[in-house]
């Protein structure tokens, strides 16, 4: 189930802007305009245990069946790297549930399906370092 955040709250995806002006409406519906607003928008997701949402807008050829959000993974911090036409690459900080730091990098393919924007896949953008040593971000996330 998902974490109730109060609208006038910073937004969990770090864009800056209250949680009410940012994500929350899309959770409660509204398309994302962008893929990066997408992309921003399923990390919050992720952030505040909302599955349905993560599911609703993965598209349906590479969806898993479930996701799992209380494994009691923190998330940290979201920078964008780069966005441009139908891909985001980002860095996003994360608290593992042993209490380790991991950075995950992706870029990531969103695609429209009906006039909506869906993320498709993503994959380790290219040079990027993976894994728990990946945390030598340059800079807060």
């Amino acid at each position: 189930m998902a974490l109730a955040y109060p609208p006038f709250k910073s937004c969990p995806c770090g864009s800056g802007r209250s949680y009410g002006h940012c994500c929350g409406p899309l959770h409660a519906g509204a398309p994302a305009p962008t893929p990066e607003a997408l992309m921003r928008s399923r990390y919050a997701a992720y952030a505040l245990g909302n599955a349905a949402y993560v599911l609703d807008t993965w598209h349906p050829d590479t969806r898993p069946a479930s996701v799992d959000l209380r494994d009691g993974t923190r998330y940290l911090g979201l920078r964008v790297r780069r966005a441009a036409g139908d891909r985001v690459e980002f860095a996003a900080q994360l608290r593992l549930p042993d209490g380790e730091r991991y950075t995950l990098r992706e870029d990531s393919v969103f695609v429209q399906v009906d006039g909506r924007w869906l993320y498709l896949d993503g994959r380790a953008p290219a040079g990027a370092d993976t894994g728990a040593d990946a945390g030598a971000d340059s800079g807060p996330a």
